[in-house]
C-alpha cells in the first residue's frame, strides 16, 4: 500500500490552518517531538528543521487527519540540543517523559547516536532527517530510522568524484572531530582510494565545530599544494575557512558533505566563495517524480516563514508525514502498534520514496551534487 504526500494543496491547507482548525474535546492528541540545535553555531539549521516540522503538523491538522476512525490533533514538542551530545540526551529524556508518540531528530549525528538508546529503551520511533554517520543505524535498534543517505554513500561518492572527475592527485582532509565530520571525511578518503590507491593524502588535519581561526592548518595545507581540500563539518565552520583560504591564496577545490551544502554558505563565507570552487553533496535527492511536490513545498515554506529552505526542512517534513502515514496504516498512534508498519512503510514523500531497510537506512539513497556560482547554490545533478 502506498500513501502519497498531500503536498500539492499545501498552500491552501496552511491557509485553512491559520484560519483556525476546530478540535473536539474527545479528539486524539498525538505528540511529535522534534530535536535540533536551536542555539549554537548551527542554530540556523535547527530552525530550518523546526519549521519543516511545523509545516507538516499544520498540514496534518488542517486536513483533519483521522487515525483509527478518530480525528487527530497533532502537537509539536520542540527541544533544543545545541548540537551537544550531553544536551541531546537530556532533550531526548524530556520528550520521553512527555510521552511523545514519535520523534523527528536529531539534526547532528553526534546527538542522534546517544539519544537513540533513550528512544529505543522507551519504545519510541525516531527518524533523523539529516544524521548520516553509519553508526547511527548500526546499533541494532529497531526504532531508529533516517531518510537520507549515510556517510558511506555521501563521503564515498565525493571521494570517487574527486579522483574520477576532478582528476585529483593530492588531497588534504580536515574534519571537526564530530561523529558526522570524522565519519564523512573517513569515507571520502576511502572513496578516493578506491579509485586511486596511490592518491597522495598530503595532510589530515583536525579542528572543532566551534572554531573560527584556521590559519595554522591552512598554512600547512598551502605548502602541500593539494588539488582538493575536503572538509568534514558544518557550514558555520566552512564559511570562515573559505574566507581564510582565499586570503592565503589557496585555490584548491573545496569539497564537503551536506553539512556545508546549504543555501546559507555564501553568506557565511562572504567573498571567500569563488565560482565553481566548492563542490558538495546533499544526502538526498529529488528526481522527476517528486520534483513538483518539492518545489511546491519550497514556495509554501517561503510564504509561511519568509525565508528560503536552507537544506533539511523538506526531509523533516517527510519524516513527520512518514510517522503519520504509519500511524494511519496501523490505525493507532501507540508506538508499539505502529512501529511494525513504520518498518515496512512505503511513503511517497516530497524528497523521494521512503522505504527503510532492516537497519533503518533509507533504501536506494540518492545524493544531490551542488556547486556555487555568483553567491548562489547551483545544481549539478542527482546521483546514487
Amino acid at each position: 500500500m502506498q500513501i502519497k504526500s498531500t503536498m500539492i494543496p499545501l498552500v491552501a491547507a496552511i491557509a485553512f490552518a491559520f484560519a483556525g482548525s476546530t478540535f473536539a474535546a474527545d479528539d486524539m492528541i498525538v505528540k511529535i517531538g522534534h530535536v535540533g540545535p536551536i542555539s549554537g553555531p548551527s542554530a540556523h539549521l535547527g530552525k530550518d528543521n523546526e519549521n519543516g516540522a511545523k509545516m507538516a503538523i499544520e498540514e496534518l491538522n488542517a486536513k483533519g487527519t483521522m487515525i483509527g476512525g478518530k480525528k487527530v490533533k497533532f502537537e509539536l514538542l520542540t527541544e533544543d540540543d545545541g548540537g551537544d551530545p550531553k544536551q541531546g540526551t537530556a532533550a531526548a529524556q524530556k520528550l520521553v517523559d512527555a510521552k511523545v508518540n514519535g520523534v523527528v531528530g536529531h539534526l547532528n549525528s553526534s546527538t542522534s547516536i546517544p539519544a537513540a538508546k533513550i528512544y529505543h529503551d522507551a519504545g519510541i520511533p525516531q527518524i533523523s532527517p539529516s544524521s548520516t554517520a553509519t553508526a547511527f543505524t548500526s546499533m541494532g535498534y529497531k526504532s531508529t530510522f533516517r531518510v537520507v543517505a549515510n556517510d558511506g554513500q555521501l563521503g564515498g561518492t565525493l571521494g570517487r568524484y574527486a579522483v574520477q572527475t576532478l582528476n585529483a592527485k593530492t588531497i588534504a582532509v580536515i574534519d571537526d572531530r564530530t561523529a558526522y565530520g570524522q565519519g564523512v571525511a573517513d569515507e571520502f578518503v576511502k572513496g578516493a582510494k578506491s579509485k586511486n590507491p596511490v592518491i597522495k593524502l598530503a595532510l589530515r588535519q583536525f579542528t572543532n565545530d566551534k572554531a573560527t581561526d584556521f590559519n595554522a592548518i591552512l598554512t600547512s595545507i598551502k605548502a602541500a599544494k593539494p588539488d582538493v581540500v575536503f572538509f568534514g563539518g558544518m557550514d558555520s565552520v566552512a564559511g570562515p575557512m573559505l574566507r581564510q583560504m582565499k586570503a592565503l591564496g589557496i585555490k584548491a577545490k573545496f569539497m564537503g558533505g551536506d553539512g556545508i551544502c546549504t543555501t546559507k554558505l555564501p553568506e557565511l563565507a562572504g567573498d571567500g566563495i569563488i565560482d565553481d570552487q566548492v563542490i558538495c553533496a546533499e544526502a538526498g535527492g529529488v528526481v522527476d517524480a517528486q520534483k513538483k511536490a518539492n518545489d511546491d513545498f519550497r514556495v509554501a515554506f517561503k510564504k509561511r516563514f519568509g525565508a528560503e529552505v536552507i537544506i533539511y526542512a523538506p526531509y523533516v517534513y517527510d519524516s513527520v508525514m512518514t510517522l503519520a502515514d504509519a500511524m494511519q496504516q496501523a490505525k493507532s498512534s501507540d508506538p508499539a502498534v505502529y512501529l511494525p508498519f513504520l518498518q515496512n512503510i512505503h511513503h511517497k514523500g516530497i524528497t523521494g520514496d521512503i522505504v527503510f531497510d532492516k537497519k533503518g537506512d533509507i533504501k536506494d539513497g540518492t545524493l544531490t551534487m551542488y556547486t556555487f556560482k555568483s553567491g548562489k547554490r547551483e545544481l549539478m545533478g542527482v546521483v546514487k
